[in-house]
Order: C-alpha cells, then sequence, then structure tokens
C-alpha cells in the first residue's frame, strides 16, 4: 500500500519541528515523490547529515512502504 504525502510530511515535522516541507508526488502513483525540506537547525550540518536526519524520520518505511523519495535539504 502507498504512502500518503501528508504522513511523509508528518513525519518528518515530528523529527524537526521547524522544518518547511514541501512533497510532490512525481508520478502520481503514491510510490514516488519528491521532497524540499528546509530547516534552520540543518545549519552547519554536510548535505549527508541533512538527508540523513529525513531518512531517519521516514524510519525503516524508505525502500518498503516508501518505493522512491527524490530529496532536497536546504537551510534559510
Amino acid at each position: 500500500m502507498p504512502m500518503a504525502a501528508e504522513d511523509i510530511e508528518t513525519m518528518i515535522r515530528a523529527a524537526i519541528p521547524d522544518a518547511q516541507v514541501e512533497i510532490t508526488d512525481l508520478a502520481g502513483d503514491g510510490d514516488h515523490y519528491a521532497a524540499r525540506v528546509v530547516s534552520e537547525s540543518f545549519r552547519g550540518q554536510t548535505r549527508v547529515a541533512q538527508q540523513r536526519r529525513v531518512y531517519d524520520a521516514l524510519g525503516g518505511n524508505m525502500g518498503g512502504v516508501l518505493h522512491a523519495l527524490q530529496l532536497t535539504t536546504a537551510t534559510p
């Protein structure tokens, strides 16, 4: 069963409360999303560390319920 965009956003915001999150369903199938996550808490972190925080927020859903996520992270 695909994961809803709202669920992805909720999980990210729960782990990174100050995040601005934009989710786009790339294929209209609920399996392929793009996410842009902007957070002041990313300041000073490498891109890899920023993206790891987002993937950690999604728990074990990556590669399972959530098939693909094109991820962009940034600071404001």
